[in-house]
């Protein structure tokens, strides 16, 4: 056997049948599963679905056997989750993951998980149980992981056999478990990337992968420190790696892992983007306008960022950038946590982080990084004391405002289907594509195909105190569209549960209506894609700095919510009395705007150049009028300007579906707000996206 397949088989496991033993011939054998932390095992979420509805309730346990014996695990988490009904059969979309907790698996071997997307292609190996040569046994095959479509690793070469589904997938360049094994799909194979890991945080419970992850961390620590212990992950990576490469080697980096995973967790995404950014500006100094979107959950995910950086200039780049970025990055964190979370890490814990830290600086840092890193210790720790110290001129460009969400729903295509994309957007100039559709889908089905992308771009936009704003860039016809009454859980589920809704649900930030919560703001796709017209730039600067008023959308529509005259305003009537209207006038009307008068209104208001539109979307009388446009009237005054409508819409939301606020407020309707403030994005912007990988 190889290093890596010795490595790799007392890891792996066979996921059976619960009840009196292992008997092959009774055909309970499921799957294959891994060790990935002592008493954790990873698999295919469909491997485990063949114990039915009980296994998904954690009401009846797995069977797994392994080199250490047989026992039984309960799954703890799984994605997707079916309906009890359907589970154990049927297509299982990707991630196709679950997490299972094994009773006194404790002394399992375990495999090294790989802390970031393969670079491709890559040569793997693949490993499993399998029944495909008749008698079970262990299987192992070459290959390639050659691409991605979706969220799915392509494998070329030996293809995932029946029963290996839930093996390792090794990058045998790196020595890392980069995937699982899934299925095939006709010439090729599919696997499941471990980064899917992260989609687990998200669930109910999925703050115990922060623990799974450290006992990982701490066990190949404790490993690779044991006095005369076999070969080990990290020794075997070492001999992968080729003899003087620059950066950081295998047990640097196993020991900076195994003192993150001594820290308390971070609180998000957002959080250990930033301290990346930081890292990597002041490193490689270039101006780094936006962070590229990843989905980080661990101190040790945006360490594996900074590995194998180069000089984006690709002029020769210093090989000493990669640990100069490391370590000041390890620095940040150290010291980011000691300002924001006072009394959470153990003192002697961090004083030997930092102690380590400090003595990687003085051998392999350069110089001007040294002194970044001295400086930053010497605010976390005794060992090194707060000294005077010149200003360090930087390029760095913080973060830390986050970025907001971009929804672009398209004008139709073939027949009724709207395209969809999702997009970051850093300090409104800056756009990062996440997901796109260009078939497109049917109006009724937009909210569950962009239910997950929205989710996803969420949790990235979401940095420190700021909430990510939802700016929805809408066909006209589709501007009534409830996109602030959306939940990021479908009706009927709890959110990442997959079980009964639940009242209480409702206040979950998953599963309240976003507009709740969050600003969501509705945009006119047709303006935004051409050049601002100066009408709509004056009208902005003068709504931005206020004060607001009110006036008809229509004319014959006034706040008395009668007809005027029983005529209705003409087009050019309405662009006559609207160009005419003061810059810091807010057209009001109670009704839709996708169809019919309000349409045509909405058309002649976004040609004069208004930014901001506020109507009623539903159902009304002439009383409901009255008193929409009471309220509209009270809101633009309390707004003062645009900036301030958000609040006051948010309030106004929340009390209309309460029927005691509502009546005694008189609130009643479903607002919708026009908010489309032109250069921003700056019309004809370049896209930002990621820099190609740098390489091991």
């Amino acid at each position: 056997m190889s290093a890596l397949e010795d490595l790799v088989r007392p890891s792996l496991a066979r996921i059976v049948a619960p009840g009196d033993g292992y008997a092959p011939e009774r055909g309970e054998y499921w799957g294959s599963g891994f060790f990935i932390a002592p008493g954790w095992l990873l698999t295919c979420a469909h491997v485990v679905g063949k114990g039915g509805a009980e296994v998904w309730r954690s009401r009846s346990p797995v069977g797994v056997t392994w080199q250490g014996g047989t026992t039984t695990g309960e799954v703890v988490l799984a994605k997707p989750r079916p309906e009890p009904a359907h589970a154990g059969r049927g297509r299982w979309e990707f991630p196709d993951i679950a997490l299972v907790r094994v009773h006194g698996a404790d002394d399992a071997r375990c495999v090294w998980l790989s802390d970031r997307a393969p670079t491709i292609p890559a040569p793997v190996s693949l490993h499993g149980w399998s029944r495909q040569t008749g008698a079970l046994g262990l299987r192992h095959g070459v290959g390639e992981a050659s691409g991605r479509d979706g969220k799915a690793l392509l494998l070329t070469g030996a293809l995932p056999v029946e029963g290996l589904s839930g093996g390792p997938v090794v990058d045998l360049r790196h020595g890392s478990v980069i995937a699982m094994n899934k299925g095939v799909r006709q010439t090729e194979g599919a696997a499941v990337p471990v980064t899917a890991l992260r989609e687990l945080h998200d669930l109910r419970g999925g703050d115990i992968l922060h623990t799974v992850m450290r006992e990982h961390d701490l066990y190949h620590l404790a490993r690779f420190n044991r006095p005369g212990a076999d070969t080990d992950w990290t020794r075997v990576q070492a001999g992968l790696r080729d003899p003087g490469a620059p950066g950081l080697t295998p047990a640097q980096r196993l020991h900076l892992y195994g003192h993150l995973a001594q820290l308390p967790p971070p609180s998000g995404p957002g959080e250990i983007a930033d301290l990346v950014q930081e890292a990597k500006s002041r490193v490689v100094q270039s101006d780094f306008r936006s962070p590229f979107p990843e989905d980080l959950r661990t101190w040790r995910e945006g360490a594996a960022l900074l590995h194998g950086l180069r000089d984006l200039g690709d002029k020769g780049g210093r090989p000493e950038l990669d640990l100069d970025a490391v370590l000041l990055y390890a620095a940040k964190v150290a010291r980011h946590t000691v300002l924001e979370r006072p009394g959470d890490t153990d003192p002697e814990t961090l004083r030997h982080f930092t102690r380590w830290i400090g003595e990687q600086a003085v051998l392999y840092a350069q110089p001007v990084i040294r002194e970044d890193i001295v400086r930053l210790l010497g605010e976390v720790s005794e060992p090194f004391p707060a000294r005077p110290a010149a200003p360090v001129l930087t390029r760095e460009r913080s973060s830390r405002t986050g970025a907001d969400v971009l929804v672009d729903i398209g004008e139709p295509v073939y027949g009724e289907r709207y395209p969809l994309s999702v997009r970051l957007l850093y300090d409104g100039r800056d756009v990062t594509p996440l997901y796109s559709n260009d078939l497109g889908v049917r109006r009724h089905e937009l909210q569950e195909h962009l239910r997950e992308p929205l989710a996803e771009a969420l949790r990235l936009g979401d940095r420190g105190e700021h909430l990510a704003v939802i700016e929805a860039f809408l066909p006209r016809a589709l501007l009534d569209e409830p996109i602030d009454e959306w939940r990021l859980v479908p009706e009927g589920g709890a959110a990442g549960d997959g079980g009964e809704y639940e009242e209480d649900d409702f206040f979950d930030e998953q599963s309240m209506p976003l507009g709740l919560r969050r600003t969501v703001l509705i945009r006119d796709r047709r303006r935004n894609a051409k050049a601002p017209i100066p009408e709509w730039r004056r009208r902005w600067t003068a709504t931005a700095r206020g004060p607001l008023a009110g006036i008809p959308l229509r004319g014959e529509s006034t706040d008395t919510g009668h007809q005027s005259g029983g005529r209705r305003e003409s087009r050019l009537g309405t662009f006559r009395r609207l160009s005419g209207s003061g810059d810091g006038c807010v057209p009001v009307f109670c009704g839709p705007v996708g169809s019919g008068a309000g349409r045509e209104a909405m058309d002649v208001a976004l040609a004069a150049g208004h930014p901001l539109v506020l109507w009623r979307r539903d159902g009304h009388d002439h009383d409901g009028c009255r008193a929409f446009h009471r309220s509209a009237a009270r809101l633009l005054s309390l707004a003062g300007r645009a900036e301030g409508l958000h609040a006051h819409v948010r309030d106004l939301r929340i009390g209309a579906l309460d029927p005691e606020i509502a009546l005694s407020e008189g609130l009643m309707g479903r607002i919708a707000v026009l908010y489309d403030p032109p250069d921003r994005p700056p019309y004809a912007s370049e896209i930002m996206r990621p820099p190609p990988p740098a390489g091991p």
